[in-house]
């Protein structure tokens, strides 16, 4: 019996031993995890980007995110493909005013302010645009931008870049639309920057909070130019980006044209050209990039060729002004934003107009995260959606 217990006691202390030498080397690799953890670089973009993604939400809008495999006819496709414009590896991206910002405006408004009003973007469109020659009586254009609450530098870069990029007689004006912001940069510090372009931009400032969509025609019916170019507030448009699509629809004035949308990516800004692409939409009504086939674009015009697209983004396209008043322009009993695109776009097709994305256009945008849980929008959203069926889709 004494045997017994001496033998039980020795394995009971051997397996204490062990327990007590496997904890040591537990909390030792934890504390030598949590110093690594503390000399640590700041958190790169990607990583930082993984948390923010459970609490902000894409823009449903989504414009075309750069594809890893796309290389333009004149590059080497054996080339990793690179953004435009690189900034500095050295940015924190985890600091409270970034978070801030961009929890706020839906990117990164340190570098927004740091580019101020103006920049130059390299021109991204193939090569085979650059022998395009327009004519010199195209009509004139009115450029429609809204905004609500939009970072006044990115507001402020939107309107220069159109400004600088585009003939002043194809520019007939600028209508800016505020749909009651609230931020005191939008008040007298914009007045004061816009006035230098007197006579060349109108601002229209809504007494009441009307949505995108009824702002948009608010700017609709102050225009005089022969087309309307709805921009949204936070592009950068680039070289020969209005000649295009004044052409098109001298051409032909119940075709809708929008440019290819190159992506601003919202953290860097950095801007990236977009593969050829054409807009469509999925069963939940739900707006999708789809990918052009390759003898689409086979021919000598190759990938400038017009690209028919059953649906447009959204905020970015040009349309005659009268065939825009003869469809009955937006539907005003659609609430705030979402969906409209997608309505517009079948209004088009069923009005007897056509809808095109032109490659040798090309305009940047902020491809902009939302905050979730926002009850107004996703109501809007929802109730303008189901507007759209019962409206257009029949049976």
């Amino acid at each position: 019996m004494r045997s017994i217990i001496i033998q039980s006691l020795l394995y009971g202390s051997l397996t204490f031993g062990i327990w007590i030498a496997l904890l040591y080397g537990f909390i030792h690799h934890n504390h030598v995890s949590n110093l690594e953890k503390k000399t640590q670089e700041p958190a790169l973009i990607w990583s930082l980007e993984k948390k923010l993604h459970r609490q902000v939400t894409h823009d449903s809008e989504q414009m075309p995110r750069p594809y890893v495999r796309f290389v333009r006819p004149d590059e080497d496709e054996t080339k990793e493909r690179k953004p435009v414009l690189k900034f500095s590896k050295d940015f924190n991206y985890s600091s409270s005013e970034f978070v801030d910002g961009f929890l706020k405006y839906g990117f990164n408004t340190i570098l927004s302010k740091s580019l101020g009003s103006e920049r130059e973007v390299p021109d991204t469109r193939d090569k085979r645009c650059f022998q395009n020659h327009y004519p010199t009586n195209l009509p004139t254009a009115s450029v429609v931008i809204c905004f609500h609450n939009e970072e006044f530098h990115a507001l402020l870069r939107t309107v220069f870049s159109v400004i600088n990029l585009t003939p002043h007689h194809f520019l007939e004006e600028i209508i800016l639309i505020d749909d009651l912001s609230d931020s005191d940069d939008l008040k007298d510090k914009l007045d004061y920057h816009l006035e230098i372009f007197r006579g060349k931009i109108k601002l229209i400032r809504n007494k009441k909070r009307e949505g995108l969509i009824r702002s948009r025609m608010v700017g609709a019916s102050r225009a005089s130019g022969d087309v309307l170019v709805f921009l949204d507030s936070h592009c950068e448009v680039n070289k020969v980006w209005l000649e295009p699509l004044l052409q098109a629809v001298a051409k032909d004035p119940k075709m809708v044209v929008c440019p290819l949308i190159d992506v601003i990516d919202s953290m860097t800004l950095e801007y990236w050209p977009s593969p050829v692409v054409r807009g469509a939409f999925n069963w939940h009504l739900q707006f999708k990039w789809d990918h052009v086939f390759s003898y689409e674009m086979d021919g000598p015009e190759g990938p400038t060729r017009p690209i028919r697209s059953p649906a447009m983004a959204g905020g970015i396209f040009a349309i005659n002004r009268h065939f825009f008043n003869e469809i009955r322009q937006y539907d005003k009993g659609m609430n705030l934003w979402g969906a409209e695109n997608l309505e517009l776009s079948l209004r088009i097709w069923m009005c007897g107009g056509q809808l095109f994305i032109l490659p040798c256009s090309r305009v940047g945008h902020v491809s902009k995260h939302r905050p979730p849980n926002q009850p107004e929008l996703t109501k809007a959203m929802t109730y303008n959606s189901l507007r759209l069926v019962h409206v257009w889709l029949d049976e």
